[in-house]
């Protein structure tokens, strides 16, 4: 019996040791349900796995990771577990926010359910980090899964290694994350009280599906935020951000080779200059770090990648110039290899590029002109009498100017905020109390630097007071965040007006339209009006019908979405007039596609292909009876701000409280289509503007503070007392706001 505990119990030290050092997202769940099946554990019993875990696990590695994790449980903040014992949790997001987040929820005692919608973690990129991250993460045992983390003078780790680390913990805290489930929305409490709120998952069948929640938290990046948030933008001069990375054999010469922590232009114009001098790149600054791979980072100009012929034509719209169509993909491979040689001095053997997810050269250059913010951090949605608090963590709360390595601070200090609101919240505080302290403590997070933060990094907690100092958590008071509390109102709801039948009834004719005339294309399979739109083959299939000289199907790659969409935007506005609702770049990538928008879109491409095409330059806004297309009323009781014709309920766009043709919404000086939150406004001429052709319209503040006027209310005012610690710290974001 001895000798038969004994093999049991070094199978099981085995298994946790395996489960330790596995490399991939895969490899780390499998090792988990094995350790887990062998120690006759059920993972989803998150009340007491993690104690019947150390019961059972009676090994000396694990016992050093129990006492960390112990360590943080037993902090007063988390009342062993007590304020949220009651409550369930989904988290949107495997990455190190989402994860951080749900680390801080399961001490709390909550259930956590964690989506994502990737099957595996391959992200290079290395994160810069500020001592008080270094710190929580070895607190929690970073090190006893990642050797290398931080050690000697390193501050920086590779999201990837980063993601591995969390995810672990969560795994041993009782959270159930499920990878390869796509999030599609949220489901409301049904009317007969039976159930509350879920996830919209794909695949349907998921048993993700049927669970319930009462918090939802959003780390799903940048590109996904919850209905009812409203999202700021500052905007600066044109900065093209490129990112390589390269193969670390961890070789002996390779070690030898020193990081460049980082090196503007201001600091060292000597090493710019011969770099653009003997290579012809001309960069702002560089950034070069060492983990899993050679990472470097840096902001390049314009003109020298034009010259380069990375770019390869110039266009004054940042979507355009740096869409997939308009870049030369071997040139910016090579621009990225001879910037990392040359800032290196040659020193790094035989460079070769790490591999990224699809298997390509891992290198990416993006446009960071424009920097996002949500408004505010959290709200409360109330259907049938169950209430859902909903908050945001990571990119879509913030979205970090990475120069100033601020991500995953930032994203650490809102995970915190987050389950401190949670806390409250469990505890049964009122939702106007916990939304008004929520949104008191995130006033200071797009402020906040190591040097303003509080230097007692052993004292920090959830609670914002040990790490804001002379956090003031009820500036804000309940009766200011009533706009945050979303409830329905019984008494005012209404039965579908006719004209919202008719205008529903069009679109089933409109797409039955669309599904007639592409059904001869096998590769294209139209569903509704705005996915099946995103690859661009629909679109180009519909102009082949009506004019196959205009266009070759066969010519075309169902992956090449930006390509394919930008093709037939061209033709469309070059022989028809009809102008494109969005940029290729956004139709492609975009995660929620706007029905509205293809539908005033496919309305044109319907009329114009059914008569003869109207001049151009007019507004294609009259729906005509043809072709099993009838004319019904789509509600319209209005006219076009801009072109005064009759507007159509489909068809119609609002900005500044004017409503008009989303085709009309031009600027006044150049013609260039408009964007919601990319315009300026003039009350006194009632006249809209393109960013470039707006003048500088500024004022002083009482503070004497500079400031923006004018500007539409998607648009964030920044003063010069926020943005002065920026630009002191990265001399390129002031020449980006000069």
């Amino acid at each position: 019996k001895l000798s038969t505990s004994s093999t049991l119990g070094n199978q099981a030290h085995a298994l946790f040791d395996r489960f330790v050092a596995s490399q991939t997202c895969k490899e780390v769940q499998q090792n988990f349900a094995e350790l887990c099946h062998h120690l006759q554990l059920d993972s989803q019993d998150y009340h007491h796995f993690y104690n019947k875990l150390k019961e059972k696990l009676n090994y000396w590695k694990a016992k050093e990771l129990w006492q960390k994790i112990d360590k943080r449980a037993s902090h007063p903040d988390y009342e062993q577990g007590k304020p949220c014992a009651k409550t369930k949790c989904l988290v949107l997001g495997a990455g190190p926010c989402g994860l951080r987040t749900a680390v801080e929820l399961a001490l709390l005692g909550a259930q956590v359910v964690v989506l994502e919608k990737r099957t595996s973690f391959s992200r290079n990129n290395v994160l810069h980090l500020w001592p008080y991250t270094i710190r929580d993460l070895r607190n929690l045992g970073a090190k006893k899964f990642y050797g290398r983390f931080c050690s000697g003078s390193l501050d920086h780790i590779s999201i990837r290694q980063l993601q591995l680390i969390l995810l672990k913990l969560v795994l041993l805290l009782g959270v159930e994350v499920h990878t390869g489930v796509n999030f599609k929305g949220l489901l409301e409490p049904q009317a007969s009280g039976s159930t509350g709120w879920r996830a919209l998952v794909h695949p349907e069948s998921h048993p993700a599906a049927s669970y319930q929640f009462d918090v939802f938290i959003s780390a799903g990046g940048g590109r996904f935020v919850p209905d009812g948030f409203k999202i700021k933008e500052l905007r600066g001069k044109l900065a093209i951000g490129i990112t390589a990375n390269f193969t670390n054999r961890r070789t002996a010469a390779e070690t030898q080779v020193a990081e460049i922590s980082g090196v503007a232009r201001i600091y060292n114009q000597k090493f710019f200059q011969q770099l653009h001098t003997e290579m012809g790149i001309d960069l702002e600054n560089i950034v070069y770090y060492k983990d899993d791979t050679h990472y470097f980072v840096m902001t390049a100009k314009k003109n020298s990648l034009l010259k380069k012929g990375v770019i390869k034509q110039d266009s004054s719209d940042a979507e355009q110039l740096l869409a997939q169509a308009n870049v030369d993909q071997e040139a910016l491979l090579q621009y990225a290899y001879d910037a990392a040689q040359f800032s290196t001095s040659h020193k790094l053997p035989d460079l070769e590029f790490a591999l990224n997810h699809v298997g390509k050269p891992d290198v990416a250059m993006f446009d960071f002109t424009c920097m996002h913010r949500a408004e505010y951090a959290s709200l409360v949605r109330e259907r049938r009498g169950k209430k859902l608090l909903i908050g945001l963590v990571g990119d879509c709360l913030v979205e970090p100017f990475w120069p100033l390595g601020t991500g995953i601070a930032r994203g650490f200090l809102a995970a915190f905020d987050t389950a401190w609101m949670v806390r409250n919240w469990g505890k049964g505080v009122t939702h106007l109390q916990v939304l008004a302290e929520r949104e008191s403590v995130y006033q200071l997070l797009s402020q906040t630097t190591p040097e303003n933060t509080s230097k007692n990094y052993p004292a920090y907690s959830i609670d914002p007071s040990t790490r804001y100092p002379n956090v003031n958590l009820s500036s804000i008071k309940p009766k200011q965040v009533r706009h945050l509390y979303d409830v329905e109102d019984k008494s005012n709801k209404k039965k579908v007006p006719l004209q919202n039948k008719n205008s529903l009834r069009r679109m089933v004719d409109l797409l039955s339209w669309c599904q007639k005339h592409t059904a001869w294309c096998e590769r294209v399979q139209v569903k509704d009006l705005s996915q099946s739109w995103r690859s661009g083959l629909a679109l180009c299939a519909l102009i082949q019908h009506f004019r196959p000289k205009l266009i070759d199907m066969s010519s075309l790659d169902e992956n090449d979405a930006v390509h394919n969409n930008q093709l037939a935007f061209d033709i469309l506005q070059r022989e028809f007039g009809i102008e494109p609702i969005m940029s290729a770049g956004d139709m492609a990538s975009s995660k929620e596609i706007d029905q509205l928008s293809v539908v005033l879109y496919l309305t044109q491409v319907h009329n114009v292909f059914t008569e003869a095409p109207l001049p151009k330059g007019k507004c294609l806004n009259t729906p005509r009876k043809k072709s099993g297309m009838p004319a019904t009323d789509l509600g319209s009781s209005e006219l076009c701000y801009f072109c005064h014709q009759q507007l159509y309920v489909l068809e119609r766009g609002s900005a500044e409280g004017k409503f008009f043709h989303r085709s009309c919404f031009i600027c006044q000086q150049c013609g260039t289509t408009l964007r919601q939150g990319g315009y300026t406004f003039y009350p006194d001429t009632g006249r809209f503007y393109c960013e470039e052709h707006s003048e500088p319209v500024e004022e002083k503040g009482e503070e004497g503070e500079l400031q923006q006027a004018d500007l539409s209310t998607g648009v964030q005012v920044w003063t010069i007392s926020e943005l002065i610690p920026l630009c002191i710290n990265v001399p390129i974001l002031f020449n980006m706001l000069h």
